[in-house]
């Protein structure tokens, strides 16, 4: 029987408040820091919501507490892409087989309801209105500032976990130790967050069960359904040029802009005026660091150590299955903190690397891709090929969200199918085609090798 620490966990958002869960679940003392106040009595400010795409790695996480069926009543299923052409034409596509979906929680409700269940628990102490000032790695100490009484506090725990998001301050006081890498990277684009409200009656005006799209080659934008009946629509435009949010400084031009790329939208959104120029620009950021912990003292875990853009969906979910790798950890766990943090950011460190680089690459693909014939011709062509071939090819898009398969892993089998797709489709017209003889010998031929090549990797590894 290890010694129980007294953990202190910065930041009490979704990973914050999901891991404070999971560690007094094995007999630790917690204690969340919150630079904000309480959501559940202070509406804090909006416009900043990307509403959340929960997907198989996430629910693995709740699962592990018992929390599935209880969000599940307040997420709504999402089983495809749905997409509106510049003359109102609907497309819809598939994300996986019949009966996979991604699901649409919102983050402030999700949030709420890890505190609602973690308060009870006499292990886990919530204290909102603390902003960490400073961090010493050395003696463990923590100064933060109490808004709600006008001083400074410092606390000393035992361990400290940086939850504290993509602008950590945990990982600041790391980043002045000696040998630490830290890259940071900007897309050139902005988002603002937009609302469809809900009909009179409180129902849908679109597609309840789908992630609505807008793609228009340079910008695009998506809508998530809330459980009121309402969407959480999101801009993703470029700061500069002819058209991005330097370009669009009236209502007038507002208006004219949407009337022209999005007129389907434009009816159904009321609000359009007051959200755009109310609502702040989100920046969108991907941040990759290492090390992510100091000595036995300190470890990083969610987006504080590896921030990603929300274009595959996986940024919460990435960080709920750290927590459920370390938890697994902790099953064999010694006592030797310094060890099981090396080992956990040794684990985690490609998966993380590589999901960043795949939601990069997934923007690229929703914003230019998906109203492309040929590429929509290609996905089917994909789906037949996994239909006859289940336990030798999984799309990319499904070993990322219905599988919880290395995001390593998936990042270079994706690579190697699509070698092979590129092959295949110089034979494809149309999706009789795959059928023709030759087109069924090439792709026999092509999974051969790629089974061979990955048992040779693994003979390798």
């Amino acid at each position: 029987m290890t010694e129980k620490k007294n953990i202190a966990i910065m930041g009490a958002g979704l990973v914050g408040s999901l891991l404070s869960l999971y560690l007094a679940k094995r007999g630790y003392k917690i204690d969340l820091y919150e630079r904000r106040p309480d959501m559940r009595v202070t509406t804090l400010d909006g416009g900043r919501s990307i509403n959340l795409a929960l997907s198989d790695r996430g629910w693995r996480a709740l699962r592990g507490l018992g929390l599935e069926e209880e969000v599940r009543q307040v997420a709504i299923p999402m089983y495809g892409r749905m997409m509106h052409s510049e003359n109102g034409e609907l497309t819809f596509q598939p994300y996986g087989k019949e009966g996979q979906a991604i699901y649409s929680v919102s983050r402030a409700g999700l949030n709420m309801a890890l505190m609602n269940v973690s308060e009870p628990n006499p292990d886990i102490t919530y204290h909102f209105n603390r902003q960490v000032q400073d961090v010493n790695l050395k003696t463990s100490e923590v100064s933060l500032l109490n808004h709600d009484a006008g001083i400074t506090e410092t606390i000393k725990p035992d361990l400290i976990f940086g939850a504290d998001g993509a602008f950590s301050m945990v990982r600041g006081a790391l980043q002045k130790t000696e040998r630490f890498n830290y890259q940071q990277s900007y897309l050139e684009y902005g988002y603002k967050e937009l609302t469809i409200p809900a009909t009179a009656g409180g129902g849908w005006v679109l597609e309840k069960n789908a992630l609505h799209i807008w793609p228009r080659g340079n910008y695009m934008m998506i809508a998530l359904p809330n459980t009121d009946g309402s969407f959480t629509c999101t801009l993703f435009f470029p700061y500069e040029g002819e058209r991005s949010f330097a370009a669009i400084k009236t209502d007038t031009d507002l208006l004219n802009f949407f009337l022209e790329v999005f007129p389907d939208a434009v009816p159904l959104m009321p609000d359009l005026a007051q959200d755009y120029f109310c609502n702040p620009t989100g920046t969108l950021v991907t941040i990759k660091c290492f090390p992510w912990s100091y000595e036995d003292k300190v470890l990083l875990i969610g987006d504080a150590c590896h921030a990603v853009v929300p274009f595959y969906g996986q940024g919460m979910n990435a960080g709920f299955e750290d927590i459920t790798v370390l938890d697994q950890m902790l099953d064999t766990f010694d006592g030797d903190w310094k060890g099981l943090f090396k080992a956990f950011e040794q684990s985690r460190k490609p998966n993380a690397d590589a999901i960043a680089d795949l939601a990069v690459m997934n923007f690229i693909e929703m914003r230019d891709k998906v109203a492309d014939p040929r590429f929509l011709l290609r996905k089917k062509i994909e789906g037949k090929i996994s239909q006859q071939y289940p336990d030798k090819w999984i799309p990319l898009y499904s070993m990322v969200t219905f599988t919880d398969l290395p995001y390593s892993y998936a990042l270079e089998t994706g690579r190697q199918q699509d070698k092979i797709m590129k092959k295949v489709m110089k034979h494809i017209q149309t999706i009789e085609d795959y059928n023709k003889p030759e087109v069924q010998q090439l792709i026999e031929e092509e999974i051969i090798h790629k089974e061979k090549l990955k048992a040779y990797q693994n003979q390798e590894v």
